[in-house]
C-alpha cells in the first residue's frame, strides 16, 4: 500500500512502475488531515477531480485504476517487477545521458508554458541538441548503419 507522501513520491517520479497487487490512496481526511503537500503532486500527475478524489475520500486506487489515471506508468505481476524495472532502465540507460538530460530539462521548461512561445523555446532546443556531439554520433550510426558510441 502506498500511503500519503508515498503518493506524492510515486506522483512525482517521472516513470512509476508498481506491483498490479499495489494500493494507493491519500487517507488524510479520515484523521482530520489536508493532505496538502501530496496534493500538489497528485493533482499534476493524475489531474484536479480524480485528485479531489482520492483527497476528499481517502479511498483506495487499485494499481489497474492508477494506470489508467496516471499516476504510475505499467502495473505487473509482483514476480515480474524486478525484471521490467531493469529492463525499463536498461533501455534508458541504453541512450545517451546528454540527450536524456537536454530532453528532460526541455520537458519540464515546457510543460506549463504557453503553446505559442515554448515551439520558440523547443526549437531552440532542438537546433543545439542537433549539434550536441551525441547527436552527431547518433546522426551517423543511422547513416553508417551501426550502433552509436555514446561519449556520455
Amino acid at each position: 500500500m502506498v500511503v500519503a507522501a508515498g503518493c506524492q513520491l510515486v506522483a512525482m517520479c517521472d516513470l512509476a512502475i508498481a506491483s498490479d497487487a499495489a494500493r494507493f490512496c491519500t487517507p488524510g481526511v479520515k484523521i482530520g488531515l489536508c493532505r496538502s503537500t501530496p496534493m500538489v503532486a497528485l493533482t499534476r500527475a493524475v489531474g484536479r477531480k480524480r485528485a479531489m478524489h482520492m483527497l476528499l475520500t481517502g479511498e483506495m486506487v487499485d494499481a489497474a485504476t492508477a494506470v489508467d489515471w496516471g499516476l504510475i506508468n505499467v502495473a505487473v505481476p509482483a514476480t515480474e517487477l524486478d525484471k521490467t524495472v531493469a529492463d525499463l532502465a536498461g533501455r534508458i540507460a541504453s541512450s545517451s545521458s546528454d540527450t536524456l538530460a537536454i530532453g528532460k530539462r526541455a520537458f519540464y521548461e515546457q510543460i506549463d508554458r504557453a503553446e505559442p512561445d515554448v515551439y520558440q523555446a523547443m526549437s531552440e532546443v532542438m537546433a543545439t541538441n542537433a549539434m550536441a556531439p551525441d547527436a552527431q554520433e547518433g546522426m551517423g550510426a543511422v547513416l553508417h548503419k551501426r550502433p552509436p558510441v555514446w561519449s556520455s
